[in-house]
């Protein structure tokens, strides 16, 4: 099968197992205000594409999966710039800075780690310019008067324990011959 053509499935198979984890997010317990989510995993199946396709790849992986994401996944949105912020450009970096771990001893990790905080930078700057308009007087029972520290405080309440989860999921997954080659891209076909 051609490369090309192999990625281009998985990517869509991908992109439809993170749309589904993040509906879950309806049902769980954990739920911030405007959609943020305390544990969604929605990251993984980007991430894990994005690692063993490299960043070009896991970018375009990215940001179909913040289009139909903010589109199916009912996403909150007050103008154009929080929609383009929070799905388009968050989830492409999301996808691309995982890719540049490709083919790298503890891709997974670093790919989550550098992918879920530039995710987290898009939303956090976002956050302080535009939805820190709408900065409640109080968040986690602390009075907020700077959008900045309000929005940190936000978007850190979301990141951080779905980068952790995410790491542990695949320091799992990694533990298994068969997924540690596929996670690597043994798999993959070198000419294109």
């Amino acid at each position: 099968m051609n490369k090309n053509v192999k990625a281009l499935c998985e990517a869509a198979i991908m992109v439809a197992i993170a749309l589904v984890i993040d509906l879950l997010k309806e049902v769980l317990p954990g739920q911030l205000p405007n959609g943020g989510s305390l544990l969604n995993i929605s990251m993984l199946p980007i991430v894990f594409f994005a690692i063993r396709y490299g960043a070009g790849w896991g970018a375009m992986a990215g940001f179909v999966f913040g289009t139909l994401n903010y589109i199916i996944g009912n996403g909150i949105a007050i103008d154009w710039t929080t929609m383009v912020c929070d799905y388009l450009v968050a989830f492409t970096l999301l996808g691309f800075g995982a890719g540049l771990f490709k083919g790298r001893k503890w891709a997974a990790v670093w790919g989550s780690l550098v992918g879920g905080t530039l995710q987290f930078l898009s939303s956090y700057l976002v956050g302080v310019f535009v939805w820190g308009k709408w900065m409640p007087e109080s968040f986690l029972g602390m009075p907020m008067t700077s959008p900045w520290i309000y929005s940190f405080l936000y978007n850190i309440l979301w990141a951080a324990p779905n980068i952790v989860l995410t790491i542990v999921v695949f320091i799992l997954l990694y533990r298994t011959k068969a997924m540690r080659r596929y996670l690597l891209g043994s798999d993959i076909p070198q000419k294109a």
